[in-house]
């Protein structure tokens, strides 16, 4: 059996397997869609990585190229070319507004189409280095939503996977970076092109005396967040102080900025200043993002970049405390992807823990070499990371209003001990509809911006988000009424309970009829 691990991220992808010399993980360098990163450690050696853009250029339908050679061309597009190249793709497979399929010779691509044939044009290049995998471990975020994780589970039998499983980043970057003594207490900051997650996980034996690991997460916080808003930032500040707005650039102008912002991120985490350019040749206009590290720590400030992972960081100390952990029982913290490169955020790490505690030495393997340990473990106890709720629609108040069933961080397998008491929403309503849901908070950084062009405000806004479990929003129906219900009337009691799958099972008992309508009937697949 052939093991692959794949970190699929949003601007960069890792693939591993296990050296059959060695018997240790390690990157593959995949020619030609393969580039190497080099990073200059601690001791003063530089060690390179092999790292896949997450890029692709659709040629024609079934002729896509991905990841260096696009990295390579796409500042020389012309016009009509820019509309077949794609980025951040991952990180729109799972946003709550997206943007129209793009139309191509024909056909519409969705951010599903693209994430799928990156990762197929990526299996072809495997088999060509007669690598053929039957097992396929993917990684994903800790904060990835439900339906994320469905889309993961339906690529297994597209890519002839005869198993596929699913490990959360952070988790496998805590033994990436080898922590594998039973007992071990770590926190992982995973800071990618799209996320930012941060977990603290425990190892430990499977059952006394035994030699094979568990991982236990302890807790958990992140947010949507990530190198790709820092690129964009970039973007805007310039354009604020020539004077212009994205809306009077043409979208091929916006794209080649965000590149040379995205290339003056990565050198300001090894020098003081960073210059790129960029020459529009159809308009003659030249485009020139200068940028030191101080004015770049202070745009990260203005746009509320460090207060967020400050709060983060609180949050995820916080509930290891109500689990009676202290920042001081953490026993290393590590940190992975590009983001963590930033010297502002290596920075407030180490103020927050220390130097002897920090590990960044694998801010690109850690998290895919990890998930290759997998078959060590016996298994990975987890924590619901999401809040779940019903939501239902009030009409004195002509809005939603939520009911939580399963609060953040509790262990599952799980019941909720009180059962949820339902009316009808309408006259002679036949049946009951149930929206199950992930509540989660999000933030967003508010920047204004006097008429002088100076800051005069920033504020960081939190707001619930709900986001279905059923695809297309679909509610489920967990009961049919006989005879119909009325307003104004207790009908139904529903019990929930998690089991040891992650399935919401749920059994409902009529209260005018007495009987029992459903009994542990299966709502929502968690996992």
């Amino acid at each position: 059996m052939t093991t692959v691990a794949i970190d699929f991220g949003t601007s960069n992808t890792v693939v591993s397997v296990v050296s059959n010399d060695t018997r240790v993980p390690e990157s593959l360098r995949i020619e030609p869609i393969a580039h190497t990163f080099s990073q200059r450690l601690k001791d003063g050696n530089t060690i390179t990585i092999p790292v896949i853009p997450s890029l692709v250029y659709i040629r024609s339908h079934g002729d896509w190229v991905l990841g260096k050679p696009v990295q390579e061309r796409r500042l020389d597009l012309k016009k009509e070319q820019q509309d077949r190249l794609f980025k951040a793709f991952k990180r729109e497979l799972v946003a709550d507004f997206q943007s129209p399929p793009r139309l191509i010779d024909g056909i519409a691509y969705t951010p599903e189409m693209v994430c799928e044939g990156f990762l197929k044009a990526l299996w072809h290049h495997l088999k060509q280095k007669d690598i053929h995998p039957t097992r396929g471990i993917f990684t994903v975020p800790v904060e990835a939503f439900e339906r994320y994780l469905d889309w993961f589970r339906d690529l297994g039998p597209k890519l002839g996977l005869q198993d596929l499983q699913i490990v959360d980043e952070s988790t496998a970057a805590a033994l990436g970076y080898a922590v594998a003594r039973p007992g071990s207490l770590v926190l992982v900051i995973d800071f990618g092109g799209g996320t930012l997650d941060l977990s603290i996980v425990r190892t430990s034996v499977s059952t006394p005396g035994s030699r094979t690991l568990k991982a236990e997460v302890i807790a958990k916080s992140g947010a949507y967040l990530g190198g790709e808003d820092i690129d964009r930032w970039i973007v805007e500040d310039y354009l604020r102080r020539q004077g212009l707005t994205q809306t009077a650039l043409q979208k091929m102008a916006w794209q080649a900025l965000l590149s040379i912002a995205e290339k003056a991120k990565i050198k300001l985490s090894q020098v003081d200043n960073a210059q790129e350019q960029w020459l529009d040749e159809e308009t003659f206009t030249a485009y020139a993002i200068t940028l030191t590290r101080n004015q770049f720590e202070e745009l990260l400030e203005e746009q509320q970049f460090l207060e967020q992972l400050r709060q983060n960081l609180d949050e995820v100390l916080a509930c290891a405390l109500n689990r009676g952990i202290s920042k001081n029982d953490l026993e290393k913290v590590l940190l992975t992807g590009g983001s963590s490169l930033i010297p502002a955020v290596q920075q407030l790490v180490l103020s927050y823990f220390g130097r002897q505690k920090v590990a960044l030495h694998k801010p690109f393997e850690a998290v895919c070499h990890g998930a290759l340990y997998l078959s060590r473990l016996a298994k990975i106890e987890d924590y619901l990371r999401h809040s779940y709720v019903l939501r239902l629609w009030n009409p004195q108040i002509q809005g939603y209003i939520y009911h939580p069933l399963f609060e953040t961080g509790i262990k599952y397998p799980c019941q909720r001990p009180d059962p949820l008491v339902l009316q009808v929403a309408n006259a002679n309503q036949r049946e009951i509809r149930l929206d199950i849901g992930e509540l989660a908070t999000l933030s967003q950084a508010e920047v204004i911006y006097d008429a002088q062009g100076r800051l005069s405000n920033s504020e960081l806004h939190h707001q619930q988000n709900f986001r279905s479990l059923e695809a297309g929003h679909q509610q489920v129906c967990i009961a049919k009424l006989d005879p119909p219900g009325e307003q104004g009337t207790d009908r139904i009691l529903a019990y929930f309970e998690v089991n040891q799958q992650r399935v919401l099972l749920a059994t409902v008992h009529d209260l005018l009829t007495n009987q029992t309508l459903a009994h542990r009937v299966e709502v929502a697949k968690l996992e």
